[in-house]
């Protein structure tokens, strides 16, 4: 990856790390249904005003049914059930079963013109990456826990496929129409929803929760994805997820004072080192 990829791949790891710890802080108070309304409504008001501007507005006309598609199973759907399963599961817990992601991917790109090459380095990456994830399933489970990872994986299914969509069928799309599209759709697919859910009073931390939820981890994240899929491909740019566990576990042991367990000593060193073999392009012949 060049220096640029890099950093996207760091901010990316930040911004998508973070949001487990307030996601499992907004659903204290909030149904989870509401949760996906205050991520989507504001972050497609904000970005409205740049679409308009940029005279952008025509293309999320045009390419509506793929904007809604891919709306509904990045946001609409995964969202919610991420929401639902963080009532059950620990922040940590839930940020490392979507290291899964990758390979959900890679097994789906197969079939479409998204499809990138998998070389040895690479392929190795992923298999180390998935040794991690089911060391830490394989201790950290535990009993009752069972259907709320099994919803994780719808989530990790709807996180595999959007990337495949953006770059398949909405490539020609700016950015800010696709989120502006995406999560203006959702919203008011939720909206009556939300309208009958509104709760009468909230916590500033839950407040601070959604807001951040929805400017940095929607808004700014998804425009700084969708350069980093431009730079290295939808496959490999979902390997992010193995980087920013690292930044989820901590956020959760420090802050929500989850435990440190076996899976996590064992799994998280095997996750990091498929992240980096998973990421490193196939070297040129000669070099």
């Amino acid at each position: 990856m060049t220096k640029r990829s890099w950093i996207l791949f760091a901010a990316m790891a930040v911004l998508w790390g973070i949001p487990y710890l307030l996601i499992r802080v907004a659903v204290r108070e909030i149904s989870p249904g509401l949760l996906v309304f205050g991520r989507t409504a504001p972050a497609a008001l904000l970005l409205l005003p740049l679409v308009l501007h940029r005279r952008q507005f025509r293309l999320i006309l045009t390419n509506a049914w793929w904007i809604l598609v891919f709306g509904v199973i990045e946001f609409g759907v995964p969202w919610f059930f991420m929401g639902t399963a963080e009532r059950h599961l620990t922040s940590s817990l839930t940020s490392l079963i979507i290291c899964g992601v990758p390979l959900v991917s890679i097994v789906f790109a197969r079939y479409t013109s998204a499809h990138e090459p998998l070389h040895i380095k690479r392929a190795l990456g992923l298999a180390v990456g998935a040794l991690g994830v089911a060391s830490l399933v394989g201790l950290d489970v535990r009993h009752g826990s069972g259907p709320w990872v099994l919803v994780m994986g719808i989530v990790c299914l709807g996180y595999a496929i959007g990337p495949i969509v953006l770059s398949t069928k909405l490539s020609h799309v700016p950015g800010p129409a696709v989120v502006c599209g995406a999560t203006g759709m959702v919203a008011l697919g939720w909206l009556p929803y939300a309208l009958r859910h509104a709760p009468h009073h909230l916590a500033t931390e839950t407040w601070l929760s959604v807001a951040t939820l929805s400017v940095f981890c929607t808004v700014a994240a998804f425009l700084v994805f969708f350069a980093l899929i431009k730079d290295i491909g939808s496959s490999r740019s979902l390997v992010v997820v193995y980087a920013n566990t690292g930044i989820a576990v901590a956020l959760g042991i420090v802050f929500l004072r989850e435990p440190l367990t076996l899976g996590i000593i064992m799994g998280f060193p095997l996750i990091v080192a498929g992240s980096y073999l998973a990421t490193t392009t196939k070297p040129q012949n000669g070099h």
